[in-house]
């Protein structure tokens, strides 16, 4: 089996890559969808983050309000911090967890873990090779703007606590350059599913 972790900047088309290569075949793991589950109601994160935070991040069915809980702490990096150090090892449990689900089933998959923060959060261990997709950071702006009803400074502050792009490319075993044609980004992926096949 092979595990490829597969990451970029915001907005630049993680979920687009994601969904050709899960068409293609590959078993696609969401760090962020495994988030949602440890946040959830007797998730493990559940009960430390409303301890951490207080009950104001709840919503009116109990569940945490993940927009009252972004609000807070992407304007407070200590806050980031201390909610990522809670969140990140039940995120990784369960990834790891699914990923030896299927080595048990296919011993030859090829499996994609979706993360947005994979250097930074050190998951990028787990994994075999690594995948960053990139486009220009106007491109960026104008994609997230479009779709998350964020405004512009929201968007930019985020984008400057992310790891800079350059950076995760450097990183990087494979990039993708998702700033032309849909279907230029299609073929580079493509390209590099070949790839990984072949190595599993």
């Amino acid at each position: 089996m092979l595990i490829a972790g597969l990451t970029g900047g915001m907005a630049c088309g993680k979920s687009f890559v994601a969904q050709e290569l899960a068409r293609l075949g590959a078993r696609v793991i969401e760090a962020d969808a495994l988030g949602h589950r440890a946040l959830a109601a007797g998730g493990e994160a559940y009960e430390p983050v409303v301890a951490l935070f207080g009950r104001e991040i709840l919503g009116a069915n109990g569940s945490i309000d993940r927009a009252a809980l972004a609000a807070r702490v992407f304007s407070d990096p200590a806050a980031l911090e201390r909610l990522n150090a809670i969140v990140h090892p039940a995120v990784r449990k369960m990834a790891l967890a699914e990923m030896e689900n299927i080595r048990a089933r296919e011993p030859r998959a090829v499996v994609i873990y979706v993360a947005a923060i994979l250097f930074e959060s050190g998951a990028y261990r787990d994994v075999q090779k690594t995948i960053v997709v990139h486009c220009t950071r106007a491109q960026q702006i104008e994609r997230a703007q479009s779709r998350s009803g964020l405004t512009e400074a929201q968007i930019v502050a985020r984008l400057d606590r992310q790891m800079p792009l350059d950076e995760k490319i450097a990183r990087a075993d494979y990039t993708i350059d998702a700033s032309g044609t849909p279907e230029d980004t299609l073929r580079e992926t493509r390209q590099i599913w070949e790839n990984l096949v072949r190595q599993a």
